[in-house]
């Protein structure tokens, strides 16, 4: 990647929805070069999707809290077990496999405590292979989803 590549990723990670032209300009390539580059830089998944910010408060789910999960059993099976637990949860917006005491990081929205609680169950204690979690609540949101810094 040149310093035109990484001009054109600065951009569309703040606003990917203007147009194609203005997007090259700002990254001061012609138009044509601009939309090769982007279209590269997704073959080569380096711009995985193009997605919109939805507002947690106006959509119903408010409620975001932070989760540290620390798995009964470290089998590899059983680790993958609850990986695929937490990928098909909707709640769950971010999920990492992490070092340290905890074995899982988890970014979950709810539109609310009650709803939390119930998730608590079906993914913590119904399901197993759960030793312990450790739930932080978000009391407001000072950034977010920010760019990474090329």
């Amino acid at each position: 990647m040149d310093d035109f590549d990484i001009k054109l990723l600065q951009v569309v990670q703040f606003d990917n929805l203007l147009q194609p032209r203005e997007i090259s300009n700002r990254a001061c390539l012609p138009a044509a070069a601009g939309a090769r580059r982007r279209k590269r830089r997704r073959s080569a998944e380096i711009i995985r999707k193009d997605v919109s910010s939805l507002n947690e408060r106006v959509v119903g789910c408010p409620q975001t809290v932070i989760v540290e999960v620390t798995a009964k059993n470290g089998k590899l099976d059983l680790l993958d077990g609850l990986k695929r637990r937490f990928l098909n949860c909707p709640q769950v917006q971010q999920c990492y496999h992490v070092t340290g005491e905890a074995d899982f990081i988890l970014i979950i929205n709810t539109r609310d405590m009650d709803e939390y609680a119930s998730l608590t169950r079906q993914l913590f204690f119904k399901k197993g292979n759960v030793k312990s979690f450790r739930t932080c609540v978000i009391m407001e949101k000072v950034k977010s989803a920010g760019p990474i810094a090329l």
